[in-house]
This record gives structure tokens, C-alpha cells and sequence, in this order.
């Protein structure tokens, strides 16, 4: 029996499931239940569609309700276009390798699109100097620095008091403002808040990415980037699934301190 005439089977129940009592309902279930099952083993190839679009939903459902908090910046913590019109977040960790290594591809990508807007959150998990870091880098934003101190950090590799201090000076920014914002401890609250963005998001370590309705984790290539930020700007969804996992990630759980220097 080919499919269209399986199909009109199940039409023909489903009148019967329309007309008759339980018995026409529990068989025509069962009729349904019985072609899905067959066009499933005969046309496997639907199933990676089927978990892509599964994926989609649940990517959207995660969103819903914190995509306006996720994608405004702690003020000034943004790369490329402040203003731009397409949003690529970042949830970072100054002593995540995967992150520091990110950072080329991720200037490329801002090189060629200046209608992005990259929304830094800071994501202070693994190393016991990574919030003393990362306060630093929102005082460097509340001095329009931003950019100069996240280039220096990285560029520091090993994060301790010495390497945050001295990638301070080489941003520029004035210490004593910046040593009067890093006491505020308001700057908790921050960190707090984008820890439990992370965990209602799903993702397990930096670097985590979101663009449009895409979550995607780990260290991936440019291309993966860019196509993610492309549909971003057309408004849609990826074809492919819409969380995205890859090993190039520094997990939540590491030991602090084993990954300032991977």
C-alpha cells in the first residue's frame, strides 16, 4: 500500500472517528499511529528535519521572556556597533581560552558587518581572579573603554591581580574612578543575573552565543558565526538546529583556575 492510499486509510478513519463512539476513535488512532510508524521507518531521512524544528521551538521557548534583557548590554559593554541593528551575544570569562581564542574571528566578523552590534555579558566562572576581571571591564565601559581593556585582558593571557591592573593602565582608564566602581557591589547583581540567563538558556560554559532565535556553545568557526548573524538579520531561523553545542567550550564546572592559560 503506497502512502497516499495509506493516507486515505486514515481519512476514512478519521470520518469514522467523527460518526462513531470509542471503538471508531481507539482504531482510528491506531490507523494514524500505524501509517506515522511506517512513513517513519520508510523515510528516515525526516528525522534530523523533525529534531532541527524540535530544537527551533525549544530555542524560542528559552528566549521568550528574557531575549530584551539578554541583548541590552551593561552600559558601554559592547564591540563593534553600538547602535547596529543586528545583536550578537557573548557570554564571557577572561580566563576562558576558548574565549580569548574566539577573538580574531570575532573581530573579523565586526570588520565585516558594520551593522553589528556585539553585547558582551560577563560570565565570571572559572578562575577565582575572573570577577575582579570582569568588574574591571564594566568600569572600563563606564569610561567608554571597553574595547581597549577586553583586547588588553586577553591579550594578557594569565589572569591575576597584576595582569587586570596592568591591562587597566594600558586602556587608559583613570584607576581611582575605576577602584571606586569595582567596590560598588551592585556589580553582583550583574553577574547574577547573566548567570541565571545562562542556566535558563542551557548553556554549560564559555563561550555561549546567541544570534535571533539561535543559541550556540562553544568555540566555533567564523562561518558558523557569520551564517548565525546573517539570519539573525533576515529575521529567521537556521535551518539547522537551533542549539548548537561544540567541545571548544570552558565548562561551568572547571577546577578555577586550570583554564586561564588553554
Amino acid at each position: 500500500m503506497g502512502t497516499a492510499t495509506k493516507l486515505t486509510a486514515v481519512f476514512g478513519c478519521l470520518v469514522l472517528v467523527g460518526i462513531g463512539g470509542w471503538s471508531a476513535r481507539h482504531y482510528g488512532r491506531v490507523a494514524v499511529e500505524g501509517v506515522v510508524h511506517d512513513y517513519i521507518l520508510d523515510h528516515p531521512e525526516i528525522l534530523p528535519e523533525a529534531m532541527e524544528r524540535l530544537q527551533a521551538k525549544q530555542a524560542s521557548q528559552q528566549l521568550a521572556g528574557v531575549r530584551q534583557m539578554v541583548e541590552t548590554p551593561f552600559p558601554g559593554a559592547v564591540l563593534g556597533n553600538p547602535n547596529g541593528k543586528v545583536t550578537l551575544v557573548e557570554f564571557s570569562d577572561y580566563a576562558c581560552g576558548y574565549c580569548r581564542r574566539s577573538l580574531p574571528d570575532l573581530e573579523a566578523l565586526i570588520a565585516k558587518n558594520p551593522d553589528l552590534k556585539v553585547v558582551i555579558r560577563e560570565l565570571p566562572i572559572i578562575s577565582p581572579a575572573s570577577p575582579d576581571a570582569a568588574k574591571m571591564a564594566l568600569a572600563a565601559a563606564a569610561q567608554g573603554k571597553f574595547r581597549a581593556f577586553h583586547d588588553a585582558m586577553f591579550a594578557a593571557g594569565q589572569l591575576d591581580a597584576n595582569t587586570i591592573a596592568a591591562a587597566a593602565q594600558k586602556a587608559g582608564l583613570d584607576m581611582d574612578r575605576a577602584k571606586a566602581f569595582v567596590a560598588n557591589p551592585a556589580l553582583q547583581q550583574e553577574f547574577a543575573a547573566n548567570m541565571e540567563i545562562a542556566n535558563r538558556l542551557g548553556f554549560q560554559g564559555t563561550p555561549s552565543w546567541i544570534a535571533g532565535d539561535q543559541l550556540i556553545a562553544g568555540a566555533v568557526p567564523i562561518d558558523q558565526l557569520a551564517q548565525a548573524v546573517d539570519t539573525a538579520r533576515k529575521g529567521g531561523s537556521s535551518d539547522g538546529a537551533n542549539f548548537q553545542s561544540t567541545p571548544g567550550s570552558t565548562p561551568v564546572e572547571s577546577t578555577p583556575g586550570n583554564s586561564a592559560n588553554s
